[in-house]
């Protein structure tokens, strides 16, 4: 009789450390991820055989909510019905579907959308426009959301241009701004993305000036995980060099762990940019 009455304590402990847990201290996983448009000139690595690899590696890794880079509608909706998830976001080119989207998708299982927009990364932001010296037009899509347990925040998603420098320090300036003026509520942000920057750039130098703002891969309480590089270009052969996504955090939260998914399928990676992905609590 006390046996099975132990027994049945062992077997309960699990759910009773999740329900109390996440009441006391809920934990989040939040990614960038640049999950390659659907180039039919990618032999060897088209998006229909990709798919289902970005899929379950986000399954795996039970990120809630990510940011996505270069998808165009059908792949984000085909990775909407995947997950199960929502997303948030407009293509670049038009402000409904067409051209890349900084979507954001979350699950609604775990998370309120309660205010979403895009902007443009120009003097124009908008309206469609290229902004500066970029070559194409680019994007910030982002969304106000509320936790399980109440607690509200910001995700800003980007996508900075690949050719125009001035494009990208202008546009470090412009989010930094217009984070200012639509988080009127001083809430905790993440501002994710594929900025197309290292480090050293200025670009990225604008944001972390504001001593605000922290590179999650910085203040991880864990030392941060993976390579020195986010973009693969697909190439099995070298390891990437170069962080040019990144995460940066502010506000009244915590950084767990930060880490650089390596994630491959024979010899083949899901994207040409690893997904980088955080822990936090607020």
């Amino acid at each position: 009789m006390r046996f099975q009455t132990l027994k049945k304590i062992f077997f309960a402990l699990p759910l009773i450390f999740t329900l109390f847990g996440s009441g006391y201290s809920q934990s989040h996983r939040f990614a960038t991820f640049n999950i390659r448009w659907d180039n039919p000139n990618d032999l060897g690595n088209l998006w229909k055989d990709r798919a289902p690899h970005v899929i379950r590696l986000i399954q795996f890794h039970q990120i809630g909510l990510f940011g996505t880079q270069e998808g165009l509608t059908h792949q984000i909706e085909e990775m909407s019905k995947g997950l199960g998830y929502e997303y948030l976001g407009v293509g670049r080119d038009d402000g409904a579907k067409k051209g890349e989207y900084t979507a954001i998708l979350f699950d609604p299982k775990l998370y309120q959308l309660e205010e979403s927009g895009t902007f443009w990364l120009s003097p124009t932001p908008e309206k469609p426009s290229k902004g500066w010296d970029a070559a194409l037009n680019r994007i910030c899509s982002w969304g106000r959301f509320k936790d399980l347990s109440g607690k509200r925040f910001y995700v800003f998603n980007i996508h900075y241009d690949h050719i125009g420098q001035q494009a990208r320090e202008e546009s470090s300036k412009l989010v930094a701004i217009k984070i200012k003026e639509i988080n009127s509520e001083n809430l905790p942000v993440v501002w994710m993305g594929d900025f197309n920057v290292t480090p050293d750039n200025p670009a990225y130098l604008t944001i972390v000036s504001d001593s605000l703002w922290k590179d999650a891969r910085l203040v991880s309480k864990i030392p941060a995980y993976g390579p020195a590089g986010t973009f693969t270009g697909f190439d099995w052969e070298k390891m990437p060099e170069g962080i040019i996504d990144h995460i940066f955090v502010k506000g009244n939260l915590n950084v767990v762990r930060h880490g650089i998914l390596t994630d491959n399928y024979g010899k083949k990676y899901p994207s040409d940019h690893f997904p980088v992905m955080i822990e936090l609590s607020f």
